[in-house]
């Protein structure tokens, strides 16, 4: 049964560059949309950038630009570096753009018309100095949980996230001075009415997530969820449609999530796809959402509770692919900190294949990782240059030396034969389960297995003896290569696709297939080059 996907990707936040950390927490999702269209189903892949806030705001004040010019600038270096690692969105856009705007507000109307938001006056922070009510992002004090300091909306040391009024001690982050309370009024999502709805579904769904997950929304649960401030106290961001808030714009947390629906609505547009029905709760529909821990409560508390509160019936989230921490010298990657590689500078010094690699089968699944550049190296030098490389080279030159790449007719060995097809059904289950290590695993263990098979075989020696076991033993060793073609493509694109055009591959399927009949091999490329530590 055809089935249709959704994959989310999380959306970088534009006022800083992309680090390896958002590569292990994103690329899971490309994985899952190559495996999809690989194995014929429907797939609707998006993201963006997440571009308004009090970040971007502050940081344009201090470069003196537009907060546009901040948010665009970083926008575009995340479109670079996403299409330089192949990346296969259907789409990435970013929350600046009319589209988003226009659906953002037509649903916070929606939103509103079910009763799920409410007009309230509230003591706000102010500073006096300042002259101005204070985002959670301009406040500093004190986190109510643990005691370390922390800005207005989450502590970075427990990573709970709460209303700007549970921090103490505040003071403006601007000029350190203490704020006052000033009555200002303000828009008001009811996230508590939610409370057995996010419950409900974490019973329902809950062995289709990772376990971070799991605990973080059980312990948002166990606090009692509270009721959010939708708007915020803005220049840039998306204008507050409703009459009386005109100074105002709906809050980030808000509107950024809900650019799953707008994108993954204009990629439905453009390609005649009924948005409501593609993405209704039904057996057909798998959704997954890929992000980094510090996302988890967006996406398993608040997405599910707006997408409730629309009152549609598009599938809330099914699967949750929630990464762990990349750490640096066994501290978590901070631009604050400076102990971060950024995606750019990576992308620089090494393949996309070979970052690839080295991430997936380092991926911060289940617990933190440290980043290793020369660990990165080791394993491409190992595995695809000594082994997938190896393979692919010694037996296509040996071809082409002896036969002018004249592949001969010969039996597929059945044993390879059935190790391939287990190596389709296991790769398939994994990554449908987000098990994204074992599929590196699985791949190094066909390798293995492929240039197990060529070493017992002794093609040099069949050869001269017997032609016939030779002919068997080459045809064998073109069908594992062949399929590696399928099989290592959501993890390697560039090398699959380039032993695709050496064996004059046309077919893309996640099922075992062979060569074309009659083929005559001209190309001898290299598939990878061997990586010189520095």
């Amino acid at each position: 049964m055809i089935k249709k996907i959704f994959i989310g990707g999380a959306w970088p936040y534009a006022n800083y560059s992309l680090h390896v950390g958002h590569l292990a927490a994103l690329l899971p999702g490309d994985i899952l949309a190559r495996y999809f269209r690989l194995n014929g189903d429907i797939v609707i892949y998006v993201s963006g950038t997440d571009s308004h806030g009090t970040p971007i705001t502050e940081r344009a004040k201090r470069e003196n630009v537009e907060p546009y010019e901040i948010a665009k600038k970083y926008h575009d270096e995340f479109v670079e570096c996403f299409n330089k690692l192949k990346f296969t969105y259907n789409l990435y856009t970013a929350t600046f753009t009319d589209y988003h705007k226009k659906n953002v507000q037509d649903m916070l109307v929606q939103i509103y018309n079910n009763g799920y938001l409410y007009s309230q006056v509230d003591e706000q922070d102010y500073c006096e100095t300042c002259g101005k009510f204070l985002a959670d992002r301009e406040l500093g004090g004190i986190c109510p949980i643990c005691g370390n300091e922390a800005k207005g909306d989450q502590c970075d040391a427990c990573l709970t996230s709460f209303e700007a009024k549970g921090l103490k001690e505040k003071k403006c982050l601007s000029c350190s001075n203490k704020t006052v309370l000033k009555p200002n009024k303000h828009m008001v999502f009811a996230l508590s009415t939610f409370q057995d709805k996010i419950h409900n579904l974490l019973d329902k769904n809950g062995e289709n997530w990772r376990l971070n997950a799991i605990n973080e929304t059980r312990k948002y649960l166990e606090m009692g969820l509270q009721d959010r401030v939708a708007t915020r106290d803005l220049l840039w961001g998306i204008d507050v449609p409703f009459e009386g808030y005109d100074d105002k714009k709906i809050y980030v947390w808000f509107e950024a999530v809900l650019g799953y629906i707008t994108t993954g609505k204009c990629v439905a547009e453009k390609n005649n796809i009924d948005f409501n029905d593609f993405m209704s709760d039904s057996q057909e529909l798998e959704s997954y959402y890929v992000h980094g821990k510090d996302n988890i409560p967006f996406h398993t508390v608040i997405f599910p509770a707006l997408l409730s509160a629309l009152n549609t019936n598009i599938q809330l989230p099914k699967h949750i692919i929630s990464c762990e921490y990349v750490n640096m010298n066994e501290e978590k990657m901070s631009k604050s900190k400076g102990n971060l590689i950024t995606a750019k500078g990576l992308i620089e010094e090494f393949s996309a294949d070979t970052i690839r690699f080295y991430i997936i089968a380092n991926n911060p699944e289940r617990k933190d990782v440290n980043f290793s550049s020369e660990e990165m190296i080791s394993m491409h030098n190992k595995f695809l240059v000594g082994g997938f490389g190896n393979f692919v080279n010694r037996n296509i030159s040996f071809l082409k030396k002896k036969f002018d790449g004249i592949v001969p007719k010969g039996i597929i060995n059945q044993t390879v034969i059935n190790e391939t097809v287990e190596m389709y059904n296991t790769i398939g289950a994994k990554i449908q389960k987000g098990e994204f290590r074992f599929v590196v695993e699985e791949m190094i263990k066909y390798i293995q297995f492929a240039n197990r098979y060529y070493d017992e075989c002794k093609p040099w020696i069949q050869v001269k003896e017997s032609i016939s076991d030779f002919n068997n033993t080459t045809v064998t060793c073109l069908y594992i290569m062949a399929n590696m073609t399928n099989l290592f493509a959501p993890v390697i694109p560039d090398g699959a696709q380039q032993l695709k055009n050496i064996l004059s591959i046309s077919e893309s399927s996640w099922a075992p297939i062979n060569i074309p009949d009659n083929l005559v091999i001209s190309d001898c490329t290299i598939l990878y080059d061997k990586i010189e530590i520095k």
